[in-house]
């Protein structure tokens, strides 16, 4: 996961200073110094970390934070101040035309996912209610048109093609006017890459651009290259004036830098993050949002979001009414399991809550395989036992795990993790019913 190494050596940081009754200038030093190292370590632009604990440095100086009551929480609130201006500040839409169509340039060099999150784009604009055309304007690598019309067959969207004889140019130009023909409102381009920044490349790209003059220039790139993909976002801001960027691979076993570089760097914000290889992966960019997320502070607002996308009404208020009653059962828990995985991979969906980090998700983390078995373990059981978890003693656990094909650790194992749902649970609950609370969680 993004940000996973920064966010335990951050987190273990401030956990020291929390721990502290007073703190030093010492003892903020040598804070700053680890904060440091992490951020580089991390692969951030080495100006960038200079000044972002300068910053840091200036404030809790400044502000008398060291002679306050809880100078621990005072250092951590700058902190994720800094972060998120680091990071933009704001959250960055896409800007839209008055005059349809809007004209997307999605750029990139190859490797950087630019194709598929063309594809992920339009899903997500599609579901905001618009019509966009998909346009194959990379003649040069192999098989891309035909991807990028596979993509359009799955979201049951339309692609514009001339084949990989016609100019780009041409092809863009051509494929304004269908747009406008057939009422689509939004034209996304998906133009070439290469695997370096070359001349030709870039003339192409200017090319296309004067003639389509875009609403938005996307630049894709890979999160996982780090240093470099903030390297690839100057050079391509310099040629072609960039508006933002999306950031892909963000889900992988990545150390960030990007993220927490390209926007101080290029001036220019990044407005959507790859977080998974579905075609709805594709997420708007909160700064404050990841910024909460990497000092281990959750991500409630993400979480009720995608809960909202993801939930039943009625199955919502069944939920609210069992919890009430305290009558969540097993059978509550393996639909409850299903309609978790409709959100994305469970580990990412509990990171976003406060407080949560790697150690207290090890034992809810479920693959499809883990699902299946914890599903035949819960219908090897009574229906009574469903219902009355308690009842399930040592001699009942061996006839399940007979029942089932399983091991009694593994029947162990599920009760545990019904029994940490239920508490997760009762924390839901208590967010939603909170007088601050904005939204309301749909399953509660």
């Amino acid at each position: 996961m993004a940000f996973e190494g920064l966010g335990e050596k951050l987190q273990g940081v401030f956990k020291k200073l929390k721990g502290k009754g007073k703190i030093s200038e010492t003892d903020l030093k040598a804070a700053l110094r680890e904060v440091r190292v992490a951020l580089l370590e991390a692969d951030v632009n080495y100006k960038v970390v200079k000044n972002f604990i300068n910053n840091i440095n200036d404030r809790a100086v400044g502000q008398e934070v060291l002679e306050s009551l809880t100078p621990g929480q005072q250092v951590v609130k700058i902190v994720n101040d800094e972060l998120t201006s680091l990071m933009g500040g704001e959250t960055s839409k896409l800007n839209m035309s008055s005059k349809p169509p809007t004209v997307i340039m999605m750029v990139g060099l190859q490797g950087s996912g630019k194709t598929t999150s063309t594809g992920k784009l339009s899903n997500y604009l599609k579901k905001q209610g618009r019509r966009p055309l998909l346009v194959a304007c990379d003649i040069y690598r192999p098989a891309a048109i035909k991807q990028l019309q596979v993509l359009g067959e799955q979201l049951e969207m339309p692609v514009f093609s001339m084949g990989d004889k016609t100019n780009p140019v041409e092809i863009a130009k051509s494929a304004l006017d269908h747009a406008m023909h057939y009422g689509n409102d939004v034209v996304l381009i998906d133009t070439a890459g290469r695997l370096h920044i070359d001349e030709e490349l870039m003339e192409e790209l200017v090319k296309v651009k004067k003639i389509v003059n875009p609403t938005e220039i996307l630049l894709v790139v890979d999160a996982m290259t780090g240093q470099d993909a903030v390297n690839v976002a100057e050079r391509f801001n310099e040629l072609l004036d960039i508006t933002g960027v999306v950031l892909t691979k963000l889900d992988g076993d990545t150390r960030g830098g990007a993220a927490l570089s390209v926007k101080a760097v290029t001036g220019k914000p990044i407005k959507f993050v790859g977080m998974g290889e579905k075609l709805d992966a594709l997420e708007p960019f909160h700064p404050d949002r990841m910024s909460s997320r990497i000092l281990g502070m959750g991500d409630v607002l993400t979480l009720i979001e995608k809960a909202q996308e993801g939930f039943d009404e009625q199955k919502a208020k069944e939920m609210e009414l069992k919890l009430k009653k305290a009558e969540f059962t097993l059978e509550d828990f393996l639909d409850q399991m299903q309609e978790m995985k409709k959100m994305g991979p469970l580990d990412q969906v509990m990171e976003m809550l406060p407080g949560m980090n790697k150690g207290k998700l090890k034992g809810l983390q479920l693959d499809e395989k883990e699902f299946d078995r914890a599903r035949a373990i819960i219908q090897s059981m009574t229906l009574e036992e469903r219902r009355k978890p308690s009842l399930i003693n040592g001699s009942r656990r061996k006839r399940i795990a007979a029942g089932s094909g399983s091991k009694v650790q593994e029947v162990n194992r599920i009760l545990k993790q019904f029994d940490q749902t239920q508490k997760l649970m009762k924390q839901f609950s208590g967010m939603s019913k909170s007088k601050k609370a904005k939204f309301k969680l749909p399953f509660m």
